[in-house]
């Protein structure tokens, strides 16, 4: 019932549902849940040391029979970024997706090695570096994600349509999407395949803090949003720390002012602490749809009755 097969030929996988590879919340648990129900998981390095990422990559591998599913999710901005990417092909990963820099930096020696790569981007002008770069497909982040995000602000309904009738390779749709209705919308504006943070995030195998979950279940529209555009752009749910944020934003802080407020360990105290008023907590808009918290074989076994469902009405 799927209008495209080109992300389950090239991951090898029955869905065309990617995990996010979230930071504090992606770990082994999360993505052998997702390779189990047929999705691909990303373990989310942003947030590991390479010993960690080691010990997750080992403990996602061990805990499915579907290894090829099991990804890596590396940000190119931090400074282990090239031992994450060692670490991972040790332990025989070769699904990378890459974000937060230029698809250039790697890309070439990934395939070298044998691997599959994926780049984020948030403009068409990224996606055709993306393309010119060799990457074998993109995801196409729109405004409403969470996590690090685009400047230009374009939102998913605009960015897939747009990217779509200008590049080649596959594309996998993200931001705002975390139900059957959003995943066959993303279909019909041309994307291959969707890619879930959120939607992930609100499940029984995320290592998301029990306290952070509740504050999501609880969340209205209009409790997120982009901040710390001058520094690294990210979606916030709305809380003590974001005021902190938006009082520094509001009379034009420097960059630097934001870094220091920022400080170590912000989204570790928030997401996987459970600091819900003074950490970081990084989501996207989606949050104000989540009202469950099932396991990941529940959730992504109801959006796929809902999406059969929904496409039978249509025919």
């Amino acid at each position: 019932m799927y209008p495209s097969q080109r992300i389950q030929t090239l991951f090898k996988i029955e869905k065309p549902i990617i995990q996010g590879g979230m930071v504090w919340v992606s770990g082994g648990k999360l993505s052998a849940a997702a390779a189990n129900a047929g999705c691909l998981g990303l373990v989310g390095a942003g947030s590991m040391k390479p010993e960690l990422l080691d010990h997750h990559l080992k403990k996602a591998i061990s805990l499915t029979e579907n290894k090829h599913a099991i990804g890596v999710n590396i940000p190119l901005l931090y400074k282990y970024v090239e031992e994450q990417i060692e670490t991972s092909l040790r332990n025989g990963v070769r699904v990378f997706f890459t974000s937060a820099g230029s698809p250039k930096k790697y890309t070439k020696y990934l395939k070298e090695q044998g691997a599959t790569v994926v780049h984020v981007c948030a403009s068409p002008l990224l996606a055709h570096k993306c393309q010119d770069a060799g990457v074998d497909a993109v995801v196409c982040e729109g405004f409403e994600a969470g996590g690090h995000n685009g400047r230009e602000e374009i939102t998913t309904m605009c960015l897939i349509p747009e990217i779509k009738s200008t590049i080649s390779i596959p594309i996998i749709a993200a931001g705002g999407i975390g139900c059957a209705r959003s995943m066959a919308a993303a279909f019909c504006l041309g994307a291959d395949a969707v890619q879930m943070g959120t939607r992930f995030l609100m499940t029984e195998e995320s290592s998301a803090h029990d306290a952070y979950k509740e504050l999501i279940l609880n969340a209205k529209a209009g409790d997120t949003k982009l901040m710390m555009k001058k520094h690294i752009p990210v979606r916030l749910l709305k809380n003590h720390f974001f005021n902190e944020v938006s009082k520094l934003e509001d009379r034009c802080a420097s960059k630097e002012e934001l870094i220091h407020l920022l400080g170590k360990g912000r989204a570790k105290k928030g997401m996987l602490e459970g600091d819900v008023d003074d950490g970081e907590l990084e989501i996207g808009q989606v949050s104000s749809l989540m009202t469950s918290i099932p396991s990941t074989k529940e959730m992504i076994l109801n959006i796929e009755n809902d999406y059969n469902e929904l496409i039978k009405a249509f025919i």
